[in-house]
């Protein structure tokens, strides 16, 4: 993402993928968090909707940390959804589906972002030979790198380390009991999960996940365009 714009020392390039970068985060984050509220909404606790959580506003959602991870490295997170599981009939599947809305919101902007790339692809020549639309040029970028955070920051709140969504959702399929012997680790686990981050190991899975969304999303155009 941006943080390869900058190692590569190329200023220009860096500063349009900052440009573009700031409003996709944005966008990435909200419909993340305003997926959680809505569902958790859908399934009988009111509460993210009355702590004005199930919306688009970026003022209600974005940590800034979590903000400037997804700006640089591609993946992040975004301030915690206020969930009371007390109101769903079954709380462990309640609280599963409302942490996993958020991943599943990002993977469907991200294909949905993709297709629109794939579209305008004969128009990403511009910048090399000067011929093109300009506007569509950047919107291409722009969609571009919705969709490529979008599946970052699906697949990084997937991970089933606390507080990570994928933690909710394992939680589900766990007996109690072995809930509660990890959560006595999660220090150690979650040193080991940073180290993790810090290596770079993360950032195969992340481009694997990526190119696997593009080519899904290519199948699906391509098979539009033979209808």
């Amino acid at each position: 993402m941006l943080w390869s714009a900058l190692r590569g020392g190329d200023m220009q390039q860096a500063f349009i993928m900052l440009a573009l970068s700031i409003p996709a985060v944005v966008l990435c984050l909200s419909l993340h968090e305003a997926a959680h509220g809505g569902a958790a909404y859908l399934l009988g606790d009111r509460t993210a909707r009355d702590s004005g959580r199930v919306t688009l506003s970026p003022l209600a959602h974005v940590d800034p940390w979590g903000f400037l991870c997804l700006l640089l490295f591609g993946f992040g997170w975004a301030r915690p959804v206020p969930v009371n599981i007390s109101n769903f009939k079954n709380r462990r599947a309640g609280m599963a589906l409302t942490a996993l809305a958020g991943p599943l919101a990002n993977f469907i902007t991200a294909f949905i972002a993709f297709c629109i790339f794939i579209v305008l692809m004969p128009h990403q020549g511009y910048l090399y030979t000067g011929q093109g639309n300009a506007f569509l040029y950047a919107l291409g970028q722009f969609v571009l790198i919705v969709g490529s955070m979008s599946v970052g920051l699906g697949v990084f709140n997937l991970i089933p380390i606390h507080p990570l969504d994928g933690s909710r959702v394992l939680d589900a399929f766990m007996p109690f009991s072995w809930s509660q012997k990890i959560q006595q680790y999660q220090p150690v686990i979650l040193l080991v999960f940073i180290f993790v981050l810090w290596s770079g190991w993360l950032d195969g899975l992340m481009s694997l996940a990526i190119n696997g969304e593009l080519r899904l999303a290519l199948r699906f155009v391509s098979l539009l365009m033979r209808l």
